[in-house]
């Protein structure tokens, strides 16, 4: 993963790097899209020919929406190899369901290693949302990921009192949850405080943080947020 913050580029420059790294692991997407391109615009070119109407305008109403078709096929396309690719580049690295989680949309407050294990890089982040306070961990150890977790529930419970609070590991074992699912399950958890609650809980929250202090998060490619370019993955 690209040490630069996403969030700090330009579109431009976010579109640029989503395909430069897409393509180390996908070598053929150059050719993909642009036979997807091709394809499409040239279906959607024979069908926007034969509506009616005629003349100059008839024309270049045709030629723009079949490169508009052929265009969107291909960003879709792109951003699900894209995403695919992103997802696969964070397992194993630390910080990894971090970087996920910085995909939720707006409505969500993301802060990362709330909770850290340096030894065995055990993390875990925070989600305030929805579903009032959600603890994902990571780490290579699901013994130590479930301590670590909850013990920051608890230190969290003190503060928050009847606040919902939902643990999840995140992970490909047993009970956990893959990275490319991870904001999805996050997301369906529901519902369970309203807006002006989810103001008071990060307020509140301040005071966790507060006692908590400086975290040594654990040496490694920790990746950056990828914030900056899910709408690039969504295809937006």
């Amino acid at each position: 993963m690209s040490q630069t913050d996403p969030s700090t580029m330009s579109r431009r420059q976010q579109m640029v790097e989503t395909y430069k790294l897409t393509k180390q692991s996908d070598p053929k997407i150059g050719l993909i899209l642009g036979s997807i391109f091709v394809v499409v615009a040239a279906v959607a070119g024979v069908i926007f020919w034969f509506l009616p109407g005629e003349g100059i305008f008839s024309w270049i109403f045709t030629i723009v929406a079949a490169l508009l078709a052929g265009l969107l096929a291909a960003m879709l396309v792109f951003s699900r190899r894209a995403q695919k690719v992103m997802y696969a580049r964070l397992e194993g690295q630390v910080g990894g369901g971090y970087a996920a989680l910085t995909m939720l949309r707006r409505g969500w407050t993301v802060t990362q290693a709330v909770g850290v294990e340096p030894r065995s890089q055990t993390l875990v982040h925070r989600v305030v949302g929805p579903p009032g306070v959600v603890l994902v961990g990571e780490g290579n150890s699901p013994s130590k990921v479930r301590s670590l977790l909850a013990s920051t529930k608890r230190n969290h419970a003190r503060v928050l009192g009847e606040v919902p609070i939902t643990t999840i590991v995140a992970g490909n074992g047993e009970d956990e949850v893959p990275l490319p699912q991870l904001t999805k399950h996050v997301t369906k958890i529901g519902r369970k405080v309203a807006g002006p609650e989810i103001t008071d809980i990060i307020n509140r929250l301040k005071a966790v943080d507060a006692t908590r202090g400086a975290v040594p998060i654990p040496k490694g490619p920790v990746p950056t947020s990828m914030k900056g370019m899910r709408g690039n993955l969504r295809g937006r």
